[in-house]
């Protein structure tokens, strides 16, 4: 039944809390100032960014941190273009966020912009709240779209209906799981026809990608009864954590040992996993004449990266436990005593050798790494930006589980790495955030540094700093082409984020990382900046390898 009457900013806010969203992040102008203030009345917590675009991407790794859905809260026109790379990364990536965006609707006004446009250029649902009337109805269903549908939804707020009067409509809560509620069940057909494809397989491996983070039992369960090695997608990375079967993440981040084992199975599947170029190597890791099997709940998801041998259409907890059931038995399958003996001797980065080039007042990315994950603590949050530097913590930073790391690459753009920190240092308390960051997306985002510090986060912040930008100097400097448009002067970060309030250190060599250890002996009093300077001799494997194949 209808409650009081309440201005149509003060139910949309109130509604969105009620369906299930508990965070908020966003800039407040006029135009969002009261439906903020309606969410935090209603129990919201409220994070404020110093910038629009990292306020969406905080939402985007809290999301996926805590696979719940999170909020954005923005001013009209220039607050939600301000927003539109974090949002097109969110909606990319499939994470349940809606962005409560002021909204003007006159075309004369400066802040006019086609907003409805805008979300769907970059793949996000528009919804509109735009009969007061319906307002709380409006409302839900955004929450229930993004959640239900694993998408980014932009709920418009017009200005001229914020003020009128609307009914307090009692809405049912949104399970905040992030996954749908409407679970896919794949056909009996396409479950017997993986089973057959396993049954043949001598050696099958299992990739699970971000559709796999809430099945990763199930996916870990059939590949026991199917002899399959286990890896996972990047943005999946810590899925199967100290798992004996499993070779990491798969694609240009994987090991020497773990790539040569996935490039010789003869069965594929991936759960949730697109396959795409970076996570087989630009196929590189499947050999000829393999089978290829991609297991996704969305149809037009099955074959978008790859040619398969077959697609099934389905949930992909669902569809493991079907499979699991026709299989019976456990099979040996890739499991045997050769790969164990192999496995037990270590296929990690930390055991490939190589030839440092610490050294001249730079210490090796390799070496830095290596030796941040050994002097930090396991209880910890790495979050990743995007460049040259980024395979590097990503490869030899480990994590204890995939909630425990954070990558925000579905549209490639460097700057969102230190606003994915925050996101998931919020919703991670207790655990040591790090983040990973290249000297260009650092200085893009470094208003931010003022959003860790006033909040008080238990964060890392570790600048892998090579003056340029370090991507396309290896990618075009070897033919000649003149790079002073992405070389730069060295800049004192570490100065840069003392002036924030972080305790600070430049590292050149790994003595320097003393500083860090006392840091972590004193108790972590405040967030501290590592301003590395690296080693630039020599591009990254993995960016080298994916520029040959453009």
């Amino acid at each position: 039944m209808p409650g009081p009457s309440r201005t149509v900013a003060e139910v949309v806010g109130r509604t969105l809390v009620e369906s299930g969203i508990d965070h908020v992040f966003g800039v407040v102008g006029s135009g969002n100032f009261h439906v903020t203030n309606a969410m935090v009345a209603a129990g919201a917590r409220f994070v404020a960014a110093r910038h629009e675009g990292g306020a969406a991407t905080m939402a985007d790794a809290f999301a996926r941190t805590t696979d719940r859905p999170a909020a954005v809260t923005v001013h009209q026109g220039c607050g939600l273009t301000n927003a539109m790379t974090g949002i097109t990364e969110a909606a990319k990536s499939r994470t349940p966020v809606v962005v409560v965006a002021a909204e003007v609707t006159e075309p004369r006004s400066n802040f006019f912009v086609d907003q409805a446009a805008l979300a769907g250029a970059v793949g996000a649902l528009a919804f509109e709240v735009d009969d007061p009337a319906t307002a709380a109805q409006s409302a839900a269903a955004a929450v229930r779209t993004a959640v239900t549908t694993r998408r980014t939804v932009v709920l418009n707020l017009p200005l001229r209906v914020q003020a009128m009067e609307a009914p307090m409509v009692e809405t049912a809560p949104t399970d905040g799981s992030g996954g749908s509620t409407d679970e896919v069940r794949p056909s009996d057909d396409d479950v017997d026809r993986l089973a057959e494809a396993v049954r043949r397989a001598e050696r099958p491996v299992f990739v699970a990608g971000r559709g796999a983070r809430g099945a990763g039992s199930a996916v870990s369960d059939v590949a026991e009864t199917s002899g399959a090695l286990l890896a996972e997608s990047a943005v999946a990375k810590g899925l199967f954590a100290d798992h004996p079967w499993s070779l990491g993440v798969s694609g240009g981040f994987a090991s020497p040992g773990a790539a040569e084992l996935i490039a010789n199975a003869d069965l594929i599947v991936g759960w949730g996993c697109a396959l795409n170029m970076w996570t087989m190597r630009h196929g590189t890791l499947i050999a000829p004449g393999s089978t290829v099997v991609q297991v996704d709940d969305t149809p037009e998801a099955l074959g978008a990266h790859r040619e398969l041998t077959f697609g099934v259409l389905g949930d992909v907890g669902v569809t493991a436990r079907a499979l699991s059931d026709r299989l019976g038995d456990a099979r040996t399958g890739y499991r045997t005593d050769q790969v164990r003996r192999r496995l037990d001797e270590g296929i990690s980065w930390t055991t490939v050798p190589y030839h440092d080039l610490t050294g001249d007042g730079r210490i090796d990315p390799r070496t830095l790494s290596r030796d941040l994950d050994a002097l930090l603590p396991d209880a910890r949050v790495v979050a990743v930006d995007s460049g040259n530097f980024m395979g590097y913590p990503s490869a030899y930073l480990r994590v204890r589980d995939h909630h425990s790391f954070c990558f925000t690459q579905a549209f490639q753009s460097i700057g969102l790495g230190l606003a994915t920190a925050i996101g998931a240092a919020v919703a991670s308390p207790g655990r040591l955030t790090v983040a990973a960051l290249g000297d260009g997306g650092a200085l893009m985002s470094a208003m931010e540094l003022e959003t860790v510090v006033r909040l008080g986060l238990d964060m890392l912040v570790v600048v892998y700093d090579d003056h340029a930008y370090g991507a396309e100097v290896h990618h075009f400097g070897p033919d000649g082409a003149p790079l002073h448009t992405v070389v730069f002067p060295d800049t004192d970060i570490a100065a840069i984020g003392r002036g924030f309030g972080l305790d600070a250190v430049t590292v050149r060599r790994p003595a320097d990382l003393d500083a860090v250890r006392a840091w972590l002996d004193a108790c972590r009093p405040r967030p501290m900046l590592v301003d590395a300077k690296v080693a630039d001799q020599e591009p990254s494997w993995w960016l080298e390898e994916a520029f040959r194949g453009h």
